[in-house]
C-alpha cells in the first residue's frame, strides 16, 4: 500500500511530452506510453509534439529543373503543415482511447532542435521518443534525434525501440 502511494505520488502533475513523426516508431513510443504509464499520465499532463522540416527551396528548384513557380514553396510548407496536423489529431485519438487527454504542438524547424527548445520553453519533466533503430554509420552519416535529445534535453529522455 505504501508503495504504491510513493509511486502514485511521484507520478503526479509530470508534464510529459512524446515527439512523434510519420514513422512506425514514434507511433510505437505513443503506444508504449500509454500502455506503461497509463496511470501517471491520467494525473499529468501529456504533450504530442512534432517538427514540420522547412521546405528546401533548392530541393524544389532541382525537381522542377530551376523553373519552379513562386507559390510551390508556399504549397509544399502548406501540404507540411497539413500533413503534420493529421499527425497530431491521429496521435490524439490513440490517446483518447487509452482515456489520456493530449495538448498537441507543432513546430518549424530542424527536429532536434526543436523538440529540446520546446522541452525547455514547455517545462517539460520528461522526454519519450521512438528510435529508427540505426547503426552506428547511419547515425553517423544520418544523424538521429533520440541522441541529440539525450545529449542535449533539459529533462529525462526515454528512447522506446521496437522490437524486431
Amino acid at each position: 500500500m505504501a508503495e504504491e502511494q510513493v509511486r502514485n505520488t511521484s507520478c503526479n502533475k509530470k508534464k510529459v511530452m512524446v515527439a512523434i513523426e510519420e514513422s512506425e516508431f514514434s507511433h510505437y513510443a505513443l503506444k508504449w506510453a500509454l500502455e506503461n504509464f497509463n496511470d501517471c499520465l491520467s494525473g499529468s499532463s501529456l504533450v504530442i509534439f512534432t517538427v514540420q522540416t522547412i521546405a528546401s527551396v533548392g530541393h524544389i528548384y532541382a525537381a522542377s529543373f530551376g523553373s519552379a513557380h513562386p507559390d510551390m514553396l508556399k504549397s509544399v510548407q502548406e501540404n507540411k503543415r497539413k500533413f503534420s496536423l493529421a499527425l497530431l489529431e491521429k496521435a490524439k485519438e490513440i490517446c483518447a482511447k487509452q482515456g489520456v487527454t493530449a495538448e498537441t504542438i507543432t513546430e518549424i524547424g530542424d527536429p532536434k532542435v526543436a523538440i529540446c527548445d520546446a522541452v525547455e520553453k514547455l517545462n517539460i519533466d520528461i522526454l519519450i521518443l521512438g528510435s529508427h533503430g540505426r547503426g552506428i554509420l547511419k547515425r553517423a552519416f544520418m544523424g538521429s534525434v533520440s541522441n541529440y535529445c539525450v545529449q542535449n534535453a533539459k529533462c529525462p529522455v526515454l528512447v522506446i525501440k521496437k522490437s524486431k
